[in-house]
């Protein structure tokens, strides 16, 4: 399936959640935010929300410092 990745076009399996997505893309251990078109995703949902052709995804890693 085809999705664009952080502004990249990414081929995926079909039926991929966010939650393959993350694992896949060896993030499960950081803290990221996820939009899937415009619309940020709760890390809650992940496991059930279902990716479908043509999402843009953006995936947002949190820098922390002080």
């Amino acid at each position: 399936m085809h999705i664009v990745l952080n502004g990249t076009p990414t081929e995926i399996a079909d039926h991929s959640t966010l939650a393959d997505l993350v694992a896949h893309l060896a993030l499960t251990e950081q803290r990221v935010a996820i939009e899937v078109n415009a619309e940020l995703v709760s890390r809650s949902t992940f496991a059930s929300h279902t990716l479908a052709p043509n999402d843009r995804i953006e995936i947002i890693h949190a820098v922390g410092g002080g």
